[in-house]
């Protein structure tokens, strides 16, 4: 515990908390989208199940750095080109959530009259089990940017553990946001679209730089908050006439 008395430590685990919230905003978003299909006293439990193990997986891989480092190492080459574990797990995981975000945006589009058969309510066992797939590819990406950011692991896991527990405050607000709104459930489920690309992209070698992504997600999200408040401004007031005939 001598990082407490560093003061570097300590700029190091407030500036590393700050990217982990940012860098799991994704994750928020995948995580409350995929809770929402529940009936709405389990919603809740699945959010807070999906950060859990979002979190136990962010500390299980930091506590084996050595396993994570070789990762790296390339497995076998694809026409000249190296292929390791983490680019595999990369392009996996963001093929899955290309197909997910895609199926979740043609149900939004078509609708459930468009199905021969009416879907059943996905069960709180299935929806944990998607959220842990992708949880894997999250934490991969949340866990390489701390090992960059410090060096000592107790002050990456406090970090960590700090950063989900905000985010466990945040999502239940940013699920009913999302809920509420039809057009910000399709703008985040294109975010996933978008991450789900550079997952793939990062995995083929073609480094797409996080800053360019974080920003078009910002910049979409203050227009849609502007949509929504003219929305707002715009319905029709109802006149009640009072003067009787």
């Amino acid at each position: 515990m001598s990082w407490l008395s560093n003061p570097e430590s300590w700029i190091a685990l407030l500036t590393l908390t700050v990217l982990e919230v940012v860098l799991g905003i994704d994750n928020v978003i995948f995580i409350s989208i995929l809770s929402s299909k529940l009936p709405g006293a389990r919603q809740k439990r699945a959010r807070t199940i999906g950060l859990f193990l979002a979190m136990f997986m962010r500390v299980a891989l930091l506590l084996s750095i050595a396993w994570l480092a070789r990762l790296t190492n390339p497995l076998f080459t694809v026409l000249r080109q190296d292929v390791s574990g983490r680019d595999l797990i990369l392009i996996v995981g963001g093929i899955f959530l290309l197909f997910k975000s895609t199926h979740e945006i043609h149900d939004k589009l078509e609708g459930p009259e468009s199905d021969s058969v009416r879907r059943a309510t996905p069960s709180l066992t299935s929806v944990v089990i998607q959220i842990a797939l992708l949880d894997i590819v999250f934490s991969l990406d949340s866990v390489i940017t701390a090992v960059g950011m410090a060096n000592d692991v107790a002050v990456m896991i406090t970090a960590v553990v700090i950063a989900v527990i905000i985010m466990m405050f945040a999502s239940g607000p940013i699920g009913s946001f999302v809920n509420r709104h039809p057009t910000v459930k399709m703008l985040a489920l294109s975010f996933l679209l978008l991450i789900g690309m550079a997952l793939v992209a990062e995995g083929l070698h073609f480094h797409i730089p996080k800053g360019y992504i974080y920003f078009a997600m910002a910049f979409s999200v203050f227009v849609e908050i502007l949509n929504i408040q003219f929305r707002r401004k715009s319905k029709p007031v109802k006149l009640h006439d009072d003067i009787p005939d």
